[in-house]
């Protein structure tokens, strides 16, 4: 059955069908389980990418619904399923486990390379620059490094434009892959939020390893009440734009979990201390409210005065907030915050260097600097592993895309298409920051832009479609 069959796309599953596709998902959780549970965890390190690549190929030939939403979970829990591994069979740094969820996502090369030349002259412009531009990148890598030196970086960089490019030229099936995307962050927010608060509050102990052996003193300190939380993700930064994105969903979101998992997610969210994500989530705000008809305006103020009401309340318990207040209090005094002292002073000294970058210096270099960290700033990445060469077309690639996304006015009466647009604007909003358009944060940016401009084309051809299409 091909990707674009219409069975199951047309026909959404629910429960435990089909047989197969659950069959091969709950396969891989039951054997991982068992591989941690009989002290094998070491086991996994190259099975648990190998048999998660497996799922995702068969769920992406066959179900391709399944296949979205399998590939945000892997992305949300397999940092967890490392420290679960490792705390049990040792510490591998880096580790393969962590490959798997960009595994599964680069299958949507497939789907790049089957659509390229005919959205060439359509909507796709702005992932095909980004790609061209990360594939300078790649070749000026390849030159200068060993190839496993840039595996890992062609991941990061890749994986988000070709998984954005697929929702996108997907756009048939938008309803569809909205009520996937609207179902899996939902619960992701629910579970995650709820991992993190425990959390913060316990310390789990594989959580304390990881913490230690990664020697991330900006993570706080393993012990209770001592971590910044990440939740079941491989850093506090990625969860925090997930749980953004998440968050700013939840706005349109009619289920009666929504409020359970708004409690935990602003409070996770808040406790991750990520004050990037914090102001992406203000923007997103700004860019979601303006954008609704006057009727659901009124409905959402409504909605954030009751999640208001469940969340303040939470964050101020003597538990949480101590460090909530004094991260917040860092925005009205910044002569004090060592964090944006040592940014401003690491973008004096090596701005100059970066602007002067003509041909980069390909995709594996490791940006070393005594104020900024190789993921301090998207703006430097760009410069530094792209050049311009490769910048001026990854980073048009992404004005152009922006563009489009806000140029349409297709979709005005879809809150979807609105919180779409907000979540990847307030990600990108994020780059001087962080490398907020690179691994999981760039996975969140290209694809709620790839799924907001498919609802824009959906709602522009709506009219000529008929029921039994079976392809793009």
């Amino acid at each position: 059955m091909h990707p674009d069959s219409t069975a199951p796309l047309t026909r959404p599953q629910f429960g435990l069908q089909p047989t197969l596709a659950w069959t091969a998902m709950l396969g891989l959780v039951g054997f991982s389980t068992l591989c941690i549970l009989a002290g094998a965890g070491g086991l996994l390190r190259l099975a648990y990418p190998a048999g998660a690549l497996l799922v995702g190929l068969l769920l992406f030939q066959r179900y391709p619904i399944l296949y979205i939403g399998f590939t945000w979970w892997v992305a949300f829990l397999t940092p967890f399923v490392r420290r679960l591994i490792d705390v049990q069979s040792g510490w591998v740094d880096p580790s393969p486990v962590l490959l798997a969820p960009f595994l599964v996502m680069m299958l949507t090369g497939l789907t790049f390379i089957r659509h390229l030349p005919r959205y060439l002259r359509q909507d796709g412009l702005p992932f095909i620059l980004s790609a061209a531009g990360v594939l300078y990148g790649l070749l000026v890598g390849l030159i200068k490094y060993p190839p496993t030196a840039v595996v890992v970086p062609l991941l990061n960089w890749l994986a988000p434009i070709l998984f954005g490019f697929h929702l996108f030229v997907h756009w048939r099936h938008y309803p569809a892959y909205r009520q996937n995307l609207g179902r899996v962050f939902l619960w992701g927010v629910l579970i995650t939020g709820a991992y993190g608060v425990m959390q913060y509050l316990v310390a789990p102990e594989w959580d304390r390893f990881w913490l230690i052996n990664s020697k991330s003193i900006a993570f706080g300190t393993p012990e209770p009440l001592g971590m910044r939380v990440f939740s079941t993700m491989n850093s506090p930064g990625p969860f925090a734009t997930v749980m953004m994105a998440g968050l700013l969903l939840l706005f349109s979101s009619q289920s009666t979990w929504r409020f359970a998992a708004v409690g935990v997610g602003y409070l996770s969210f808040l406790l991750s201390l990520v004050r990037s994500s914090w102001l992406g989530w203000a923007v997103g705000v700004a860019m979601y409210i303006p954008s609704l008809k006057p009727k659901l305006q009124m409905r959402l103020i409504v909605t954030i005065l009751v999640m208001a009401v469940c969340v303040i309340p939470l964050v101020n318990m003597p538990p949480f907030a101590g460090a909530i207040a004094a991260r917040l209090q860092t925005f009205s005094n910044t002569q004090d915050d060592v964090s944006y002292n040592q940014r401003l002073e690491g973008y004096g000294q090596i701005m100059g260097e970066a602007l002067a970058e003509i041909p980069g210096n390909g995709l594996g270099f490791v940006l070393t600097n005594d104020s900024l960290g190789s993921n301090d700033s998207g703006v430097l990445a760009m410069l530094f592993n792209l050049g311009w060469f490769g910048t001026i077309p990854y980073l048009g690639g992404m004005i152009l895309l922006f563009f489009s996304l806000f140029r349409g006015t297709e979709g005005q009466s879809d809150p979807f298409v609105s919180a779409s647009r907000a979540i990847s604007l307030g990600v990108f909003a994020q780059i001087g920051l962080g490398s907020s358009t690179l691994a999981l944060s760039g996975v969140v940016m290209w694809s709620f832009a790839g799924i907001a401009l498919a609802a824009q084309r959906f709602y522009r051809y709506q009219h000529l479609l008929l029921p039994d299409v079976n392809s793009e």
